[in-house]
């Protein structure tokens, strides 16, 4: 029998129009759904696809925890366990579509599936989709970079004060706002944010004195560098 392929699909930041042709042509043609949480209704990327593809409904999902934690040990066992109950579903023969948000290779959880996945000898697949910091730069109407600009991701790990430091534009994902927001108003620099892009309840803010302290966390915060 033929081995099954594992996908991952990037389902975009919010707005179920984003997905891509091959995104949805996917979710509709494969054997399961895989989402990272328990519970497929509490997954915003399968909310998102639904949004898109109705179908999705009648789809079997397996549910692949993927606890929040920095614990590394009880990491490597959901992903050992995911990677188990995905294995099972493709040595049947069967496609497995894991439901990604942004893009799959920007800070997502796919790739900790991925690897061993692909290790254990199955055959897998990226499917692009338009990441949060597109999207956000997009509804604030402001070039990500231009020229010979340099851009910069930075993650909620690196310090806020230090990374303002860099030249080029500068896009916070997942930061500890209360850092990034003490940073911002000691540098003046030029921030503008986006919360929850794509959905029902995006809020724009077109300086950083607009950005609340208790904003969520899909929060993406855009910091130009200032012209001389």
């Amino acid at each position: 029998m033929n081995k099954g392929v594992f996908y991952g699909v990037g389902v975009g930041p919010g707005d179920p129009e984003l997905l891509t042709q091959k995104a949805v042509r996917l979710i509709k043609s494969c054997d399961a759904i895989a989402v990272p949480h328990k519970e497929k209704e509490k997954c915003f990327a399968y909310r998102i696809a639904r949004g898109a593809v109705p179908e999705i409904r009648e789809k079997p999902v397996l549910s692949v925890d993927m606890p929040m934690t920095h614990d590394a040990h009880v990491r490597e066992a959901a992903y050992e366990a995911g990677a188990d109950a995905i294995q099972s579903e493709l040595e049947k023969g069967r496609t497995v579509v894991f439901l990604t948000l942004g893009d799959p290779s920007v800070y997502s959880t796919f790739a900790y599936l991925e690897n061993r996945v692909a290790a254990r000898g199955f055959e897998t697949q990226w499917v692009p989709g338009v990441p949060s910091f597109c999207a956000s730069a997009a509804a604030l109407k402001v070039p990500l970079c231009t020229d010979r600009e340099e851009l910069h991701l930075i993650p909620g790990s690196a310090a806020a004060k230090d990374a303002l430091g860099y030249s080029g534009t500068k896009v916070f994902m997942k930061g500890e706002l209360r850092e990034l927001l003490s940073a911002l108003k000691a540098s003046g620099a030029d921030a503008r944010a986006v919360e929850n892009c794509g959905t029902e309840n995006e809020r724009i803010y077109r300086t950083a004195s607009e950005i609340p302290t208790d904003a969520g966390y899909y929060l993406v915060t855009i910091v130009k560098e200032k012209k001389a």
